[in-house]
């Protein structure tokens, strides 16, 4: 069997599926959109002065074309998935069709974050992890996934209680403002780091206290990828907080399914899932009152194995490609 993955990869979280399929003796391949660089720092330039100047990005043709050079060398596909495709052209969705003979999707951002009701009609199934656009279009439903080894909380010593990463936004960071100031008089040890521009951290203040600022972490870069695991495996609680317009499940969710971490957040939707146990999960209310000391001293309790294996990758690829049908 052949299977194609196209997405654009930023947190190289699709590479998993490629290499879960592999392992399973599938010819699978990726074109990874976010894969596609400047051959050289003039080209680089140019591009840059394109769009500052002209309103236009090369580089987001160059990749639409990529996109096609890439299946003409693998050819046609028994199936094709690709990830959040309103990053891709219609014309090039046109393309896309003629080499797959199953065409799938699946959404895990939005379609209040990102509209793609124009693309629908290319695939014969659009999977989703939102719950209001399985309602409201008819998709599939289907989580983000637990793509890390299970590691047990009695192999791990963290040393922190609380953790969290995130990107500059503006409802996240006003709602972690009001969780610092309710952890304040706790003694929780946390650490935060947000990554971002450089320029953005001065424009916090809108969000964040002057007190809260200075505990903060920034880098301009992201944690890497690969490095993640180290950094939840050194805290007892993940926090978690949407983004606006969204309802799923983020993938540290999973993350911290995988390592036997707690969970903190603000999404209220955790609470219809068969793997919610109050005594792991804090939904937060409204105003962070419901959060205790004794949710970060009391140990993790364990999943059964076969709500646990409903979340793992293996599950995932089985239910998205039919691969026991």
């Amino acid at each position: 069997m052949k299977i194609c993955l196209i997405s654009f990869d930023f947190w190289h979280y699709d590479e998993h599926i490629v290499e879960k399929l592999s392992d399973r003796g599938i010819q699978a391949c990726h074109i990874n959109i976010g894969a596609f660089t400047h051959k050289n720092t003039g080209e680089r330039i140019k591009n840059t002065f394109s769009k500052i100047f002209l309103g236009k990005n090369p580089k987001y043709h160059k990749r639409q074309s990529f996109i096609l050079e890439s299946l003409e060398k693998i050819g046609k596909q028994d199936q094709i998935l690709v990830i959040n495709p309103e990053a891709i052209e219609e014309s090039i969705h046109q393309k896309i069709r003629e080499y797959a003979d199953r065409n799938i999707a699946y959404l895990y951002d939005s379609m209040a974050r990102n509209p793609a009701t124009h693309l629908l009609h290319y695939f014969d199934t659009v999977f989703s992890f939102d719950d209001e656009d399985v309602k409201n279009f008819g998709f599939e439903k289907i989580t983000n996934y637990n793509y890390l080894e299970h590691v047990p909380a009695s192999k791990q010593h963290p040393k922190l209680d609380l953790f969290y990463i995130t990107s500059y936004d503006q409802k996240r960071l006003t709602a972690l403002n009001l969780l610092i100031n309710r952890l304040s008089s706790m003694k929780i040890k946390f650490e935060v780091y947000i990554a971002g521009k450089k320029g953005w951290k001065n424009k916090l203040n809108q969000f964040i206290d002057q007190k809260n600022i200075d505990i903060l972490k920034f880098g301009r870069k992201k944690i890497p990828h690969h490095a993640l695991p180290a950094y939840y495996k050194n805290t007892k609680v993940i926090l978690d907080l949407m983004r606006a317009d969204q309802t799923g499940l983020s993938f540290r969710i999973f993350e911290a399914m995988a390592l036997e971490k707690k969970i903190i957040t603000d999404n209220p939707t955790i609470k219809t899932y068969d793997f919610y146990n109050p005594n792991n999960i804090l939904v937060l209310d409204k105003n962070f009152r419901n959060v205790k000391k004794d949710f970060f001293t009391t140990p993790y309790e364990k999943l059964p194995e076969e709500v646990y294996y409903k979340y793992t990758l293996d599950h995932w690829v089985n239910t998205v490609f039919k691969l026991n049908s």
